[in-house]
């Protein structure tokens, strides 16, 4: 089973749709292993966006991510990474597919309600960055033998 990372950012906090994120991935069968609300302070923002340091759309990433609350989740399945993506949507929700979490929801690429990660590599660091080793729980659950041949 795989990791991943899933962001709730601040304007899909600010408009209701987080239960609504949380419903779509558990309803695929992805198994929610940490799950918190957190305020992003710059330092955090600063590390988890630090690949973009230096262009011109950094700062004001910066600045939104840390503008308002957001939910950080820690999901396990198979191929949980793909899977995720392929939910979320492109980045762009306007050119996101409906029924994507983008694409239902979204309406500019500065406001796409929700980040994951790109890779198992990226997982691993973005895990890392919001989660402390004990805040991952490890559990069994009964359901996964009727989601997982």
């Amino acid at each position: 089973m795989e990791r991943t990372y899933v962001m709730v950012k601040p304007d899909g906090v600010q408009r209701n749709l987080v239960g609504e994120i949380i419903s779509r991935l558990e309803k695929k069968g992805l198994k929610i292993v940490g799950l918190k609300m957190l305020q992003i302070p710059r330092e955090l923002a600063e590390l988890h966006y630090g690949e973009h340091k230096g262009k011109p759309f950094f700062e004001p990433l910066v600045e939104y991510i840390t503008s308002s609350p957001v939910v950080a989740m820690a999901l396990e399945g198979k191929d949980t990474v793909g899977t995720v993506r392929e939910m979320m949507g492109t980045t762009d929700p306007l050119d996101a597919a409906q029924g994507t979490i983008r694409g239902d929801f979204g309406m500019d690429i500065g406001r796409n309600v929700v980040h994951s990660s790109d890779s198992l590599e990226s997982a691993a660091r973005e895990l890392g960055l919001f989660f402390a080793p004990e805040e991952i729980i490890e559990y069994k659950k009964e359901l996964d033998s009727w989601i997982y041949e």
